[in-house]
């Protein structure tokens, strides 16, 4: 019999104290803490050193976790002259699962312990923002700008990305848009993580399978999908047009729905108040046609199915890097910066577990479909008397 597959929907796989979602309620938990707690109070690094420190940090160990990012934003020389050899065409996202690959050469501690993966979640959580925002300026024919010691993690890469150093409103606002995208779980990126780190591979092996993952446009890429939407429909009396036609031909509304989420998605909620912001701020039209988007998919979907659909994390973050200057393409990769912080905070809870009694190696059962020709299998005919297949 045929096994449906359902994408691992619902099934346990492992325990995690790192974060929770309560998909009913419209909650999401990291280490304890409600998210819409956290971007009120706290910061990007605070966020991050909680999530790999089980418990929001001192003021001492705080000041050494953030004096880490900065003194090791710096890319080593053999990362910059791979970004200066790659085509000027090449995916962002691409570029960036390739170099965080090549952080493993350059990296000479041979330790795999928990102390050694924390040195290195820190090494990852700097660079990767320092590699995009390099890649941006090489790929534009345009010089590097080099690391601020005085900026914080969200306000160095806006500076390195623009040249310009960003005001403390869009600063702050970037960083509750890290805070956000920290951590969501069991995702399909952080999965990918966890398997592979299942394996006892290395850190930047799984963070390498975990930006392959967030690639993909069901994933990471959904929000570049969610803007180009925006680009096409132009105006606000166009959406509603838009939407039907859309939903007339059984076509997806990006940013709407969720897998987990039953209720508003509580990241976009925060999101959506960025985006009214930035719009009250440049002038731009992007915050109402998103919210017209919303509102008419909801009107239409109650119409076809009698039932509620809410936007997701993408809907509203689109416009809001998008009305912040940071170029489509780099959505995905933005989304890295900030999940970077949960990939490693997953990654050295699967490697050393203290609850767990063993790491264990994911597994998976499959259900085979294929051909089937008895108990002996199929008989091998040679090459001459095989019919031939179109």
């Amino acid at each position: 019999m045929q096994t449906k597959n359902i994408g691992l929907r619902n099934i346990e796989v492992a325990d995690t104290k790192i974060s929770a979602i309560d998909g009913i309620n419209g909650k999401l938990i990291y280490r304890g803490y409600d998210v819409l707690d956290l971007v009120k109070k706290s910061t990007f690094e605070e966020t991050a050193c909680l999530l790999l420190n089980d418990d929001l940090p001192t003021q001492d160990v705080l000041s050494l976790f953030s004096e880490k990012l900065v003194t090791t934003r710096e890319i080593p020389e053999g990362l910059e002259k791979m970004l200066r050899s790659m085509p000027k065409a090449a995916n962002p996202m691409d570029v960036l699962q390739s170099t965080v690959s090549m952080m493993a050469v350059h990296d000479t501690e041979k330790v795999d312990d928990r102390i050694t993966n924390y040195s290195r979640a820190i090494n990852l959580i700097s660079k990767i923002p320092i590699i995009v925002a390099c890649w941006d300026r090489i790929r534009n024919g345009q010089e590097i700008i080099q690391p601020s010691k005085k900026l914080n993690h969200a306000g160095n890469f806006l500076y390195m990305l623009t040249g310009k150093e960003p005001d403390t409103e869009t600063a702050r606002i970037f960083d509750i848009c890290l805070i956000l995208h920290a951590e969501h779980s069991f995702n399909a990126s952080t999965f990918a993580a966890r398997e592979v780190a299942s394996t006892r591979a290395n850190m930047y092996a799984a963070v390498s399978a975990a930006v392959g993952a967030l690639s993909g446009e069901l994933h990471g890429g959904a929000n570049f999908q969610v803007m180009k939407m925006l680009l096409e429909i132009g105006s606000e009396e166009k959406v509603e047009p838009w939407i039907k036609n859309r939903l007339e031909k059984s076509q997806k509304i990006m940013g709407m729905g969720h897998a987990v989420y039953k209720t508003f998605d509580p990241r976009a909620e925060v999101l959506r108040e960025l985006s009214r912001r930035l719009a009250e701020k440049t002038g731009q039209p992007w915050y109402a046609i998103t919210k017209r988007v919303e509102e008419v998919t909801e009107e239409e979907m109650k119409k076809i199915k009698s039932s509620d659909i809410f936007p997701n994390v993408d809907l509203y973050s689109a416009s809001v890097y998008y009305m912040l200057g940071i170029p489509m393409d780099l959505n995905t990769p933005i989304f890295a910066i900030s999940r970077v912080s949960g990939w490693t905070s997953h990654i050295i809870e699967e490697k050393f577990a203290e609850a767990a009694p063993k790491p264990m190696l994911y597994r998976p059962k499959a259900v085979y479909v294929g051909k089937y020709c008895g108990p002996s299998g199929c008989e091998y005919v040679s090459i001459e008397k095989r019919l031939t297949q179109i």
